[in-house]
């Protein structure tokens, strides 16, 4: 039993020798660093001397930084990054550059060179450090090539954005008509009796029999009569009442030539159409007694038809009336309609936040039919010329948008951009951040963005902290260890102790 007690003392003994010599060779060595020979130290102080190291960081993780030489939380080598790594590789001077000139009251109007703007103002340097979204970056051309980065440059032309919608052919409202009743009566016979009945202007509709209008025919042959026998002006006077209130009645002109022809009254009289079109409401059928003022017949003249289009709302300020429009409906493939926009509603549809256009064609034909399905496409091109780029060259960063502009020689500097709408084949319009012939990369962008971020947060913990959490992290390591021999030194008598009992 005493030798197995002795056995796991001197076991124990062992353990803690070595961890106190493991202690006092890793924080009390004169070289500065965990496990750096004099040898190492020396060349890295020669190399100090030709390149500055800034800090060191862990090989594994480019955020893990510190400011002494040493071993990562993995147990990695630290591996240093020289100042000419981090420094920016676009600044050969200290002036600033400028990217572009704007005009002071519309930063969308930017020019290459300085002179006046379109209101006779002075030009105003954008210098590239404003519009700088985040790190300058340098990578090596073989790096380059196999990102698959590739570059386009910024253009100025016409901005086509082709506003491509859908719609319903509806009635024009301007050429369509309610025949009412004026007087009420008995319909003795319909002429007009199905919907859908197309009627001439002047085309008879039905035969009313009415006691007031009765009435009034037998007023009117009566003071026909007396004119005739006697043409006074007083009679002249009556007779052309008498007619008029046949007239307004709806009663046609044919019909009091009859009356006159003939010196009868008749039961029924004709009431013609006042309108040409399509009986496209019927209300009423042979027989029946109508009132006063009720609608009988609802006639629309399909010889023009109205288009109603739907637009979003960022779109409403690219159309205008009388703008070229084109329509296509599926049952007649292959032919294009050619209309114009007619009107334009002040207000958006409550439930789908749209605005609706009305457009105007023409039918003569008949072949275009109310609530028939159209396909619309509205050509917006505006007459002054835009800059434009590829849409998939831009990051959507939050609430920045980001570009990267190719420098050459592998430099790449990100650029905050105000962009414009949507435009044909892919593109989208830049409002400022950009000239004419800048190149733009428009595929790997994302993996500049990562590098681009990172860096830029590395000079900010630089520069945020004056010591580095390396150092820190070892001051504490080092507190512990002196605390350690510090409780050693109080305690003697337990390290005596201890070797006693051994004994």
């Amino acid at each position: 039993m005493k030798k197995k007690n002795t056995v796991i003392i001197v076991i124990l003994t062992a353990l803690i020798t070595g961890c106190i010599v493991y202690l006092a060779l890793t924080f009390l060595q004169p070289t500065g660093g965990n496990g750096t020979d004099t040898a190492g130290s020396a060349t890295g102080n020669t190399a100090s001397k030709e390149r500055k190291i800034i800090y060191w960081k862990a090989p594994m993780d480019p955020t893990e930084i510190y400011d002494e030489p040493g071993k990562s939380k993995m147990g990695m080598d630290l591996v240093p990054v020289y100042e000419d790594e981090v420094a920016d590789t676009g600044s050969e001077t200290d002036e600033r550059k400028i990217a572009y000139w704007k005009a002071p009251m519309d930063p969308a109007e930017i020019y290459e060179a300085p002179g006046k703007s379109k209101m006779g103002m002075d030009l105003v340097p954008v210098y590239e450090d404003e519009l700088v979204g985040g790190v300058d970056i340098k990578i090596n051309p073989v790096v380059e090539q196999n990102m698959g980065l590739r570059v386009a440059k910024v253009e100025k032309g016409v901005l086509n954005h082709t506003i491509k919608t859908y719609g319903h052919v509806t009635f024009d409202e301007t050429r369509t008509g309610i025949v009412s009743l004026k007087a009420g009566g008995w319909i003795e016979k319909l002429y007009a009796d199905y919907t859908g009945f197309v009627v001439e202007k002047g085309a008879p509709l039905y035969e009313i029999y009415s006691p007031s209008l009765l009435a009034s025919q037998e007023e009117y042959l009566s003071a026909f009569k007396n004119f005739r026998q006697n043409k006074s002006l007083m009679n002249q006077t009556i007779l052309e009442s008498a007619q008029k209130r046949l007239l307004y009645y709806d009663i046609a002109q044919e019909e009091i030539d009859q009356i006159e022809k003939t010196g009868k009254v008749s039961k029924t009289l004709t009431v013609r159409s006042p309108y040409r079109g399509v009986v496209v409401s019927k209300n009423v059928i042979e027989g029946t007694y109508v009132k006063t003022g009720e609608s009988l017949f609802t006639i629309a003249d399909l010889s023009t038809v109205w288009v109603e289009a739907h637009i979003f709302e960022y779109e409403q300020n690219l159309v205008y009336e009388g703008q070229n429009v084109e329509m296509t409906l599926s049952y007649i493939p292959g032919k294009t309609y050619m209309g114009k926009i007619a009107y334009i509603f002040p207000y958006l549809q409550p439930k789908t936040r749209d605005v609706v256009i009305r457009l105007s064609f023409d039918n003569a034909d008949g072949k275009l039919k109310p609530d028939m399905f159209a396909r619309i496409k509205i050509d917006t091109a505006p007459e002054n010329p835009g800059q434009s780029i590829p849409a998939e060259a831009v990051i959507h960063s939050g609430d920045k948008k980001i570009v990267f502009v190719a420098k050459g020689n592998g430099r790449f500097t990100p650029r905050e951009v105000t962009t414009g709408m949507f435009l044909d084949q892919g593109r989208i319009q830049v409002l400022s951040g950009l000239v004419q012939g800048d190149n733009i990369v428009v595929s790997g962008q994302f993996l500049l963005d990562s590098e681009s971020k990172l860096k830029e947060a590395i000079q900010k913990m630089i520069e945020s902290k004056s010591k580095g959490p390396a150092k820190a992290g070892r001051e504490a390591d080092a507190g512990a260890s002196d605390d350690f021999f510090n409780d050693m030194e109080k305690q003697p008598d337990a390290g005596d102790d201890f070797f006693k009992d051994m004994e």
